[in-house]
């Protein structure tokens, strides 16, 4: 297998978008789709071709990669594009469709026949263009050859978590991840609530904790772009960030474990989507904290 591929992108938001961009960008002949053809169009200015429907994308490709909502919008697309499937094609499963969806997933690549990869990828909007996302991929291992151009294409580094993708060890290490990530994004927007609540400068507890053991990076980022009001264009959605933590939840109920954080990010991101922050980033959870008709308690940002 040479190391320029044809590869076809199935989703084009906000992750599909940038990795098919630096696909391109990498030398691949890239082909995408997506449901709502205008946020795929602009694609065509890096030399990406649009296609007018996912069979007509898959055809002829080497690998297939699906970065839609979750795991029912990838088995459905996949559907759509089983007339260009052929025997023995790369699938790279993108999308966090949670540990439940893999197995729908893997069968219907059993039943193509095509060589089924669990890779969702952790990162945001920002390192997503830059080609610097984390993959996790579970897939076989003589089948890695084909795939690992296009992991080197959209990431920084690749993690392998095991031989098999439809055991599903790839998307368990993301929801692991996630519940991590959505825990300190609604943890943030919590500290910047009861600062407004107190009276409290934000900058006075920024300074309190400034490069001790209880700051971080993610906190302050999150925080920016609450107290700067920059959550357009979101680097995650608030409306996506609401469906993995309830995939996250789902997750540990299955497993016994009771998750109450998790679930309880799940009602606050579904709460702020609601109040129509749901295409803002995930950080416009902050939003929850207030009623939903005084947007942070006066109309105003996260100041004292």
């Amino acid at each position: 297998m040479t190391d320029t591929l044809t590869v076809s992108v199935l989703g084009t938001g906000i992750m599909g978008a940038a990795m098919a961009r630096n696909l391109a960008r990498a030398g691949h002949t890239v082909r995408a789709w997506n449901r709502s053809p205008d946020k795929a169009r602009p694609l065509t200015e890096d030399g990406v071709t649009v296609a007018d429907s996912p069979a007509e994308a898959v055809r002829g490709a080497d690998v297939v990669l699906t970065m839609v909502y979750d795991g029912p919008a990838a088995l459905d697309v996949m559907r759509q594009a089983a007339d260009g499937l052929r025997p023995g094609l790369a699938w790279v499963q993108s999308t966090t469709a949670g540990v439940e969806a893999i197995s729908d997933l893997a069968a219907f690549a059993r039943e193509r026949d095509l060589v089924f990869f669990d890779a969702p990828v952790l990162g945001t909007r920002q390192p997503a263009e830059a080609g610097q996302l984390l993959v996790l991929a579970a897939g076989p291992v003589d089948g890695r050859d084909t795939v690992t151009p296009v992991f080197d294409a959209v990431g920084a580094r690749t993690v392998w978590t095991g031989e098999d993708g439809a055991g599903g060890s790839a998307t368990r290490l993301k929801l692991v991840a996630n519940s991590w990530v959505l825990s300190v994004t609604n943890a943030a927007g919590e500290v910047l609530a009861l600062a407004k609540a107190l009276g409290v400068d934000p900058q006075a507890f920024f300074d309190a904790i400034d490069s001790g053991p209880l700051d971080m990076g993610y906190l302050r980022a999150k925080s920016g772009l609450i107290l700067e009001d920059r959550l357009s264009p979101a680097q995650f959605a608030v409306s996506t960030a609401a469906k993995d933590a309830r995939l996250i939840v789902e997750a540990g109920e299955r497993g016994g474990v009771r998750l109450d954080v998790a679930a309880a990010s799940a009602d606050r991101f579904e709460r702020a989507t609601a109040q129509g922050h749901g295409d803002e980033d995930m950080a416009a959870a902050y939003f929850a904290s207030f009623d939903e008709k005084t947007r942070g308690g006066d109309g105003s940002g996260a100041g004292a």
